[in-house]
């Protein structure tokens, strides 16, 4: 796709990461000496020649990687990945910067794209239904794929505001001299700083980080990102965004994900729950300070005057009021977290007491033609008070089928009913339902179950103890039949829970993507399920599994399938379904740029809104500064509403038909590496660091859901982080070139190149592998073999890298073009320079993993981790 007007410029950008490099250089030769630095540039300057195609430069590169002694290795691998990072602080500012592309500008983005439908003949009145209807919902995860160090983000972020300030004009020579010594400051602190955590973090770990993503960038992205969108409808719809609208809200499995992960229990679920409504309640508490200092107006309405009574300062006297509430709430809570009874105090439980009291305020302010007061910090306030509640986040739990079969099989033996576990799929359902219309208890009053049942009923019981406002949703991973979903609700039943919480199942595998139309049917049957929904029901659809389980095409063919199905099942039934979807950062786990993945999802997929995973680093990249998180929600905001608007392109029935060959014929093909090789195991565990991540300090969750076994007992995530790193990227591609060549073949090719051109779910599973191509490298890919692989095993490797190149091949020659990312200069060009940095990074990785396999060593290992961190900084992402 080409774009007309004027190009971008991408000078300042370049100079930035110019700049960036020669402070790091600066700062590496006043750390560890000229000679040091010489090094360094030596090596970036073979790198730099092996890429263009030396094979002198890239013998003298190897040879002094070779060379290096074992105190060299650490400083070398970090300055390295130490640029990698700089030059990503770089484009990210770049994306919010004053000469950035204007189409990723959030302002003009919401702007264009209101114009646009318009301009298109959608009424108004469609629009303001569009816009009601939004439904933003992003699901902060506990995915282990963040690398970097909590420290070291607030640095990177310091720097990127460094870059942000020196871009206005007006600087006076000193302001601009003092804001360079501070990049240097910050640089400096980054270089003698460390690069890792000592210890995997604990789940309360990883749920304080999350609510500091939401004090340092959201609670202010927020009310920014609405204002921007009140701004478009006024400018092109003369409609005002409502003041109780809340098109965003944010949801956390941090504490909450126990899915496979032991460290997670009843009790940390209820820490962390407590956490973010403290959390929740001391940023509330400093909106209020500050409005107590600026609303010190006499004048107010008679309404207002009844609330506040003969006080001078009417605005005053109510906020002191909530002052003190929120000063309560916070010694309430602290209380119970030293493990102590909850405080007898009036404490903030619902939005209304905090909403009430600042809406009285407002309409006074507007009565009293003090507009422009009312519409500034106060209603960034209220509309906070709307989207954050007072949790801050809603918390989902997520559990594993099984362990609920388990808990239901000790509940029946007791009971002296058999083994639940051993009953057929209408046995279980006829038990479960006649449950849940009983109104006895089914859990005898003694009984001691063991202490994994007892840990998912404390589970339970931790949701019934909250109000329905702290709760998203209870996500069943491994969902295959309909007992597997009704199992919880009677669990939840017997725990206590008022409310119904709704029970999303998640459809992993691709055959239960498959039977995901036929589960969800047979519950909706169900006269007692159907009155359970209310009318709505949420499906989860998993990315990351189903790859792994079939690769990319059949994957997202599957996933694709399985919306539709699910759709129209929900419209026969008249239920209104919420999908949602379990992506990851990286093409093997779902993930594609936003705007792009989301008109690609089935038509009225994005009716009930959207609901994501945002996970890792990408919560970092896309939501960790204030205006790179305004731009994420405007460019989901532009998507939905197209989306919902237009009428998006139906497949037609010789485009399914070629989907249907191709999904079969690239799992048959992926399987038949993956699972039907018998040495294919013990490749990818020489081939890959994938056993040396396990020791990564990253999340508190083990990289297994079981020891030992093969790829099916991996999860995910160190699946695709592994092959990442030796930049064969094997999960992104296997299976779905070879389907594409197959098809051309057999007189599919005009068809193919058809569907490219007019259906955008296809043409954005070829722009991913354009994109994994690019970042895939044979020649790298081949060296750790040569340095790894046993000999016996390297036909393995051989075989994979002609695929891939002949992958490359048909790809390029479906897109009519002779060059990868073509239409996509600037990601070219970046991955071009990034590879410079990226490649004695990989080749130094290859040499200390057989040094470090040879003989363990704590330098070697610390030295295997820099790397690591470093590539996964030049490939944009990790799992």
């Amino acid at each position: 796709m080409t774009t007309s007007g004027p190009q971008p410029d991408y000078s300042s950008l370049r100079s930035n990461v110019s700049e960036l490099g020669r402070i790091l250089g600066d700062t590496m030769a006043s750390a560890e000496g000229d000679d040091f630095l010489e090094l360094i540039e030596r090596i970036r300057g073979l790198s730099k020649g092996a890429r263009e195609g030396s094979g002198q430069d890239q013998a003298q590169l190897l040879e002094q990687l070779r060379a290096l002694d074992n105190d060299q290795l650490v400083p070398v691998a970090r300055a390295f990945a130490q640029f990698l990072n700089l030059a990503n602080i770089a484009e990210q500012h770049h994306l919010v910067s004053r000469e950035m592309d204007p189409l990723l500008s959030a302002s003009r983005n919401l702007s264009n794209s209101l114009g646009e439908l318009r301009k298109e003949g959608v009424a108004i009145a469609d629009i303001e239904q569009a816009i009601s209807a939004l439904k933003i919902e992003l699901v902060l995860t506990a995915h282990p794929t963040e690398i970097t160090r909590r420290t070291l983000i607030h640095k990177h972020s310091e720097i990127g505001e460094c870059l942000a300030r020196l871009e206005l004009g007006g600087l006076t020579s000193r302001e601009q001299s003092q804001l360079q010594l501070r990049l240097r400051e910050l640089v400096a602190q980054i270089w003698y700083g460390d690069d890792f955590r000592r210890e995997r973090p604990t789940p309360v770990d990883e749920a304080k980080w999350g609510f500091a993503v939401v004090e340092e960038s959201l609670w202010r992205a927020v009310p920014e990102f609405l204002r921007r969108l009140d701004e478009a409808l006024e400018q092109h719809c003369g409609l005002a965004l409502p003041l109780e609208a809340a098109p965003v809200s944010f949801v956390s499995w941090m504490g909450g994900d126990r899915d496979g992960n032991p460290n997670v229990t009843a009790e940390v679920t209820r820490e962390v729950m407590l956490l973010s409504r403290w959390q929740a309640a001391e940023l509330y508490l400093g909106d209020v300070t500050q409005l107590l200092e600026e609303l010190s107006m006499t004048r107010c309405s008679d309404d207002l005057r009844q609330l506040a009574g003969d006080a001078h300062e009417p605005y005053r006297a109510i906020l002191r009021q909530l002052r003190s509430l929120l000063r309560d709430t916070l010694a309430s809570i602290e209380a119970q977290l030293r493990g102590e009874p909850a405080l007898e105090l009036e404490t903030l439980q619902c939005q209304e007491q905090l909403w009430q009291p600042l809406l009285a305020c407002y309409h006074s302010l507007m009565d009293c033609g003090m507009d422009i007061i009312a519409r500034r910090t106060l209603l960034d306030v209220l509309r906070r008070v709307r989207c954050f509640g007072v949790h801050l986040v809603r918390h989902d739990i997520r559990q594993d089928s099984a362990r609920h079969t388990e808990a239901l099989s000790e509940i029946t033996r007791c009971l002296g009913l058999g083994d639940y576990a051993d009953w057929d799929e209408d046995t279980r359902r006829a038990f479960l339902l006649r449950e849940l219309g009983n109104t006895r208890p089914l859990v005898p009053r003694h009984w001691q179950p063991s202490a994994d049942v007892r840990e998912v009923l404390d589970t339970c019981a931790v949701a019934a103890e909250q109000s329905p406002e702290a709760l998203g949703a209870y996500v069943i991973s491994m969902a295959r039949q309909a007992s597997d979903v009704l199992a919880v609700h009677l669990l939840l039943q017997e725990a206590g829970v008022q409310k119904p919480i709704p029970v999303a199942p998640l459809f992993e595998t691709l055959d239960d993507l498959s039977r995901a139309r036929e589960v969800i049917g047979d519950l909706l049957e169900n006269h007692w399920y159907r009155g359970q929904t209310g009318g709505r029901l949420m499906v989860m659809i998993g990315y990351s599994d189903s790859a792994k389980d079939a690769g990319v095409m059949a994957a997202s063919w599957a996933q694709y399938r399985a919306q539709e199905e699910l759709l129209e099942v929900c419209k026969h039934h008249e239920v209104e379904l919420t999908l949602f979807h379990g992506r990851g950062g990286t093409i093997g786990r779902g993930g594609a740029p936003a705007h792009q993945a989301l008109l690609s999802q089935p038509p009225g997929s994005l009716k009930n809104g959207l609901r994501v995973t945002e996970q890792g680093e990408m919560i970092r990249t896309k939501l960790g500064w204030t205006s790179l998180a305004v731009k994420t929600l405007a460019l989901y905001t532009v998507a939905i509403c197209q989306a919902n608007l237009r009428t998006p392109p139906a497949p037609r029935k010789e485009w399914r038909e070629v989907m249907e060959e191709l999904s079969v014929e690239s799992c048959k093909a992926y399987r038949a590496v993956v699972r039907e090789e018998p040495d294919f195991v013990p490749y990818f565990r020489h081939a890959t660091p994938e056993q040396e991540l396990a020791k990564l300090p990253l999340g508190s969750r083990p990289a297994r859901r079981k020891a030992g076994g093969g790829i099916e007992s991996l999860r995910a995530i160190p699946w695709i982080f592994a092959w990442s790193q030796n930049r064969l990227m094997l999960p992104a591609w296997l299976g779905a070139g070879a389907a594409l060549a197959s098809a051309c073949s057999n007189g599919r090719a005009a068809l193919i190149g058809e569907m490219a051109a007019s259906w955008p779910f296809f043409a954005t599973r070829l722009s991913m592998l354009e994109m994994v191509y690019a970042k895939a490298d044979v020649e790298l890919s081949a060296y750790y073999d040569q340095t790894l692989v046993p000999e016996e095993l390297s036909f393995i490797g051989e075989r994979l890298r002609q695929q891939l190149q002949a992958d490359m091949a048909t790809v390029l020659e479906i897109d009519g073009s002779d060059q990868l990312l073509a239409n996509q200069p600037w990601t070219a060009e970046s991955i071009r320079l990034r590879n410079i940095y990226t490649d004695p990074l990989n080749f130094l990785q290859a040499e200390l993993l057989k040094r470090n396999r040879q003989q363990e060593e704590p330098r070697l290992e610390r030295a295997i981790m820099v790397t690591i961190a470093g590539i996964a900084a030049g490939m944009r992402n990790t799992g």
